[in-house]
């Protein structure tokens, strides 16, 4: 009697798949995978289908790691240099992918992330301008690579600055793109650096909210139909923000759901992970062919006039 063998695709995606619940599965390790399984075998599964509702149940989840109060007060504090720096940024980022040339959504979704709060404000903005799979892998490429770097980087460089722990706590949090990467490298200098730059990042991470709904309502796209005349699509609505906040208020106001709001915070970081591996599995050569080094150049400009400024900005004090 024969056996069905079944397909290495069919066992290996799934298992790495299941992998990226596990902690040493970094979000960069899983985009990686995504991308070699894609360049290697064919991807049975439709996962295409699921990459953005997978993304917005992840942002609902992180709102379930917020302190509303904390977060409230410290933002309201900052909200002067807050709102230049992500303006100027905006700006910054619209002007250089138009010099640049880069594609408009590539360039975008680097901008938004090098603004506000890297991969969690890309995933937000992602399913309201239905950003194909290969600009959300290139932007949130970018902005992991900048993360390790300056996880590395800017312990030595605040040292060399003489930058005191609340200096070095506020420019990690204005400069370095995603929260966790801002605990690590304010966990290295001290507890204090650790305390601002986690509670500034925080409080960053909710102008997620209005930009997203900014873009929602502001960004428009079109498809040509049969008769090659162009057709609005209708844009989604950014109802996970909602969600987000809802999270945020019911574990901030009901402290006996913290212990688990901790929990769906971490489920929905590695849900997060898993759907950088999907957009990994989505990528064709193809595609690949039409990204070149201008956005991963565009992102890196942008990071390194962002570090130079605010840090200029918080040693000769406009920014305390």
């Amino acid at each position: 009697m024969s056996q069905t063998k079944i397909p290495f695709n069919r066992i290996i995606i799934p298992l790495v798949g299941a992998a990226c619940f596990l902690p040493f599965m970094s979000a960069a390790i899983a985009l990686l995978a995504g991308l070699i399984l894609a360049l290697t075998v064919e991807n049975p599964f439709p996962t295409k289908a699921y990459t953005h509702r997978l993304l917005a149940w992840s942002v609902v989840g992180l709102g379930a790691g917020m302190n509303l109060q904390v977060v409230a007060r410290v933002g309201l504090q900052g909200i002067g240099y807050t709102v230049v720096s992500i303006c100027s940024v905006f700006i910054l980022g619209y002007l250089m992918r138009r010099l640049m040339n880069v594609e408009n959504e590539t360039g975008l979704l680097i901008t938004v992330g090098t603004a506000i709060c890297g991969g969690s404000a890309i995933a937000a903005v992602t399913p309201v301008i239905r950003a194909r799979p290969h600009a959300v892998s290139v932007a949130l490429g970018t902005v992991f690579i900048l993360n390790s770097v300056a996880l590395l980087m800017f312990p030595p460089i605040g040292h060399l600055l003489h930058l005191s722990q609340r200096e070095f706590g506020l420019w990690s949090a204005l400069a370095i793109h995603d929260t966790s990467s801002v605990v690590g490298a304010t966990l290295t200098y001290g507890k204090v650096a650790a305390e601002v730059g986690t509670t500034v990042k925080l409080a960053r991470a909710l102008w997620i909210v209005p930009v997203t709904f900014f873009f929602g309502f502001l960004y428009k796209k079109s498809e040509v139909d049969a008769q090659g005349k162009a057709q609005p699509v209708k844009t989604k609505k950014p109802w996970f923000i909602l969600g987000f906040l809802l999270a945020a208020a019911v574990v901030t106001w009901v402290p006996t759901l913290r212990s688990s709001g901790h929990v769906v915070e971490i489920i929905a970081q590695r849900s997060l992970v898993l759907t950088l591996f999907f957009i990994g599995l989505d990528l064709s050569k193809a595609t690949l062919k039409q990204v070149g080094i201008k956005p991963f150049l565009l992102g890196v400009t942008l990071w390194v006039i962002v570090a130079v400024t605010t840090v200029s900005a918080v040693r000769i004090g406009w920014v305390h």
